[in-house]
């Protein structure tokens, strides 16, 4: 199938601007595999920076609470993980996305290998290190404060973990789907994709932080567990409903490329002022004029059909040719 890319030009067909490329040649396995390790080193350095400042956030809030005499979860201590999650991911991708992607996410790592954006080598490394970084964040904020840590991941109570596997699955295809429209398609706004993106994490741990502790990334729920010394018995959850969210992203971006998504509601990420909607008053003017001009049109027609002579009343002549000719007009 061929790749498509989108030209400075024109549109071109009913690929609405894209124009059909051939595809690259094909690579062995093993060529970028130097690129591929210093790539994932880096990536193990901006997960690291992403899930210490997200769990840092949790730790805070919960010393916070607990100096308070506060006791559960409360509307601002979600508002307060939402936010810290979705602020740490937004900075640390615009840091790194230009590096290495800024994915710090297995399950992200794995729609966009089933999308075709990055290579199976590549992929297994990320892995290996978005897993390290979370071990790492959990262990640097576990160092650097002095409470248990608590940013382990459980289930509220009433939830059980079918629920808990769907929960994780949805908002985990639903942020995996903002990566690939976002960031792996390339369009006028790619440069703020990491904005995008960090305000969906934002939005999907407001719905399920209270009722899984909103991984939405095996990475983020494996590193605390790692460091606590996996103290639920819920772990699995967090690598089925994260793994099924993959699979449904990369399925449903599979489905609006294939249908050629671009043609639905062409000309978005145009930057061409004439491309702007008329000017509304402009609009009602000229719809105004153009009644007026039809009205006194068939003011004019209904005149001129007046003073046209009627045939009824002109009597034949006897060779059977008409009885008005230019001779009986008056003189």
């Amino acid at each position: 199938m061929p790749r498509f890319s989108r030209r400075n030009t024109p549109a071109n067909g009913d690929l609405n601007g894209y124009a059909a490329t051939s595809p690259p040649p094909r690579r062995g396995l093993f060529d970028t595999l130097s690129d591929d390790l210093q790539a994932a080193l880096l990536e193990f350095v901006g997960t690291t920076v992403f899930l210490m400042l997200a769990f840092g956030g949790v730790q805070a809030t919960g010393a916070e609470q607990a100096s308070a005499g506060a006791n559960g979860v409360g509307v601002s201590r979600v508002m307060y993980i939402s936010l810290s999650f979705g602020l740490s991911l937004l900075i640390s991708a615009w840091l790194f996305f230009r590096v290495t992607g800024g994915l710090f996410n297995p399950n992200v790592s794995t729609a966009l290998l089933l999308a075709g954006v990055i290579e199976p080598v590549r992929f297994v490394l990320f892995c290996i290190a978005q897993l390290l970084g979370g071990i790492a964040a959990a262990a640097l904020v576990l160092a650097l404060t002095p409470d248990a840590l608590a940013s382990n991941c459980t289930l509220a109570p009433g939830i059980n973990p079918a629920q808990a596997v769907w929960m994780e699955a949805f908002t985990t295809a639903i942020l995996c789907l903002a990566v690939l429209m976002l960031a792996a398609e390339k369009h006028i706004a790619t440069p703020f994709a990491p904005v995008g993106i960090g305000l969906t994490l934002f939005a999907c741990e407001l719905f399920s932080v209270y009722y899984t502790g909103g991984a939405l990334n095996t990475a983020r729920a494996f590193g605390p567990a790692v460091v606590t010394g996996f103290p639920s018995g819920t772990q699995w959850v967090y690598w089925v409903g994260p793994g099924i969210g993959s699979l449904i992203a990369a399925a449903l971006y599979a489905a609006l490329k294939h249908y050629r998504y671009w043609t639905l509601n062409p000309g978005q990420d145009t930057i061409n002022f004439h491309e702007s909607p008329a000017d509304p008053v402009e609009n009602v003017i000229s719809s105004r004029r153009s009644r007026s001009s039809r009205r006194s049109e068939d003011r004019e027609r209904e005149r001129n059909e007046k003073r046209r002579p009627d045939d009824s009343t002109i009597a034949p002549r006897a060779d059977g040719g008409s009885g008005f000719t230019p001779n009986d007009s008056p003189v």
